[in-house]
């Protein structure tokens, strides 16, 4: 029970200091969640209620199948954005059809991070490299942000990408509402103050360098209530600023998604993208909180428990959800010991869903859009740019690609390329393998570089250390690099590989090996084999490889070389002969 409910493992040891430090947290990470929880379903183009629907079973959910300790699940900037993206095409924001998607669409994405938990699909997450997911998250930030200045200067706008955005803001800009601006101005300006200068005014009161930084952590809640107030005194809402409006009191009806929606079809591949990229974050965040405690998570458990909390929130009338950055970090700061930190949460948000619904009335949407546009420019990060180019240029031109492709054309052909250049990437990567040329350092039985050591080789033999596992992809790259070498060297006799770094020989590469092994002897040369790892020893012993080897396969490279030379000193033989003169075996060596 306890690889498939975590729960059943911490537990076991909960005891009232825990009890207290995961209560502080739960409510911390409330008093911060509800208006994020506002803001992303307004993001969403969904009603305000169902962010905090949204916010309830599935932090429950993970819970009870999580394996982070503190990471605290639900609606995001990023799936957010893709949630209004994936459904705005099939019906209007706002609409009891697009209400119903955006609930299809969390069902679909948990059932698909549920699948890939059950066949241990964890591993899949490797395969977006980091680059290319800050390129798309930067880029997403980017848009979020210019998706919400319609309400600070309310007006109308749409569009899917930054160019349409700038387009149909720009038409619009001799309409802006001066009374939203006068709202949302001095609301956004302090919302960037919050972030940077309450803490040290609050620390010079005499507050603790910790609780200086969690009541720092309210103020977007000071934001709420200040420009709620001052909505209703001033009845903003008849001068045209638009407000949430009633907002249903109570906990949401438990009920399936109509599975029979015809939306699906449409739904499934950004359902996909999705769970992928959500996947993703949350498993980068909890194992940085988990690596700060000496503590691990199970990513393939993480799909589990993120599906679970996908399906919770479509149950509970949610939309898609993930683990969220900027409140993981809040509940871990806040001292949250166990997932129950998170369960404290969903209760704070469900009694805020029964007692304090009514007074989001006057709650002015320009509040909310500034809370958006202050937490996700803190996603933006454009060094990256410059850290790939310093690093590495394949990265850089993968990061940008993203990058741009996102801005241009939206969130979800940004994913899809970017699922798509990590692939590319690490497949170019793997298919050109580092071939380098080895020699003996003077006085040691080391073989290094010789384009960076001064090293001993010899004009009749050529020691070649092969970087990567040889397979399908990198086959032919290996045989015709091997060629080249050759021509230049009309003097060699003898190839060694050296196998230090090849983990797998798939049958495609065998048959090259044969092949290579073939062209040598036919040429007067020797293939030899060093330092082959078990498992490649293994699978070629199932084959007529090592029996039609021209050379032998040695124990190290410079047991290799040596007798390489003690039979070039003895001169040449009828057949190839060992160190000690005896016929060559092709046994496995000595480990």
């Amino acid at each position: 029970m306890k690889k498939f409910m975590p729960i059943f493992g911490w537990a076991r040891g909960y005891d009232r200091r825990v009890f207290a430090s995961d209560l502080l947290a739960g409510i911390v990470v409330t008093i911060m969640l509800i208006p994020q929880s506002l803001a992303y379903a307004l993001l969403a183009g969904l009603p305000p209620e169902m962010g905090l629907y949204a916010s309830i079973l599935p932090l429950v959910a993970y819970a009870l199948f999580g394996t982070s300790r503190t990471l605290s699940v639900g609606p995001v900037a990023v799936a957010s954005l893709m949630t209004a993206s994936a459904i705005g095409r099939i019906a209007e924001p706002g609409s009891l059809g697009y209400i119903e998607a955006a609930t299809l669409l969390a069902l679909m994405s948990g059932l698909f991070l549920l699948v890939m938990g059950i066949l241990r699909m964890g591993f899949l997450a490797n395969f977006l490299s980091h680059p290319v997911i800050a390129g798309f998250i930067t880029a997403s930030g980017i848009i979020i942000a210019f998706s919400q200045l319609k309400h600070l200067l309310g007006v109308s706008a749409s569009g899917e990408n930054l160019l349409h955005l700038i387009a149909s803001l720009g038409g619009q800009l001799n309409t802006a509402n001066p009374s939203t601006l006068m709202i949302a101005l001095p609301t956004l300006v302090f919302l960037f103050w919050v972030r940077s200068g309450l803490k040290p005014l609050l620390v010079r009161t005499g507050l603790s360098d910790h609780a200086a930084g969690m009541l720092s952590k309210t103020g977007p809640v000071l934001g709420v209530i200040a420009t709620s107030a001052f909505a209703f005194s001033f009845d903003l809402g008849a001068k045209g600023v638009a407000l949430v409006g009633q907002v249903p009191v109570g906990l949401p009806t438990l009920a399936l998604p109509a599975l029979a929606h015809p939306a699906w079809k449409e739904l499934w591949i950004a359902a996909i993208f999705i769970s992928i990229i959500g996947f993703v974050e949350s498993v980068s965040v909890g194992h940085t909180l988990a690596a700060k405690r000496r503590q691990k998570i199970l990513p393939d458990q993480e799909l589990i428990g993120l599906g679970a909390a996908n399906i919770s929130s479509a149950v509970s009338g949610g939309y898609p959800v993930t683990g969220g950055f900027a409140r993981s970090m809040v509940n871990f700061d806040a001292g949250a010991v166990t997932p129950a930190a998170g369960i404290f949460t969903a209760a704070g948000i469900a009694a805020a869903a029964v007692f304090f619904t009514p007074y989001l009335a006057y709650l002015p949407q320009a509040t909310l859009a500034a809370t958006i546009i202050v937490a996700v420019l803190s996603l933006v990060d454009f060094s990256i740019l410059k850290k790939t180019w310093q690093y590495a240029r394949s990265d850089f031109v993968a990061v940008a690609a993203t990058l741009a492709i996102t801005l241009m054309f939206g969130v979800e052909t940004g994913v899809a390329c970017g699922v798509l250049t990590s692939l590319g990437l690490h497949l170019y990567k793997t298919s050109r393998p580092h071939l380098a040329i080895v020699g003996e350092v003077p006085g040691t039985e080391h073989f290094r570089n010789i384009k960076r050591h001064q090293v001993i080789t010899y004009d009749d033999i050529l020691s070649l250390r092969v970087d990567e596992s040889l397979y399908f992809a990198n086959a032919s790259y290996f045989e015709d690099s091997l060629y080249s070498l050759l021509e230049t060297r009309p003097d060699v006799k003898h190839v060694v590989l050296l196998c230090t770094a090849v983990n797998e020989i798939d049958l495609s590469a065998l048959e090259v090996l044969e092949s290579i092994n073939a062209r040598l002897r036919e040429s007067g040369m020797q293939l030899h084999l060093s330092e082959v790892k078990g498992p490649v020893m293994d699978m070629l012993e199932k084959t007529h490889f090592l029996a039609q080897l021209g050379g032998q396969v040695f124990l190290s490279q410079h047991q290799a070389i040596e007798s390489i030379r003690a039979m070039a000193e003895r001169g040449p033989r009828n057949a190839p002969q060992t160190i000690d003169g005896s016929a060559p075996s092709h046994t496995r060596p000595v480990k």
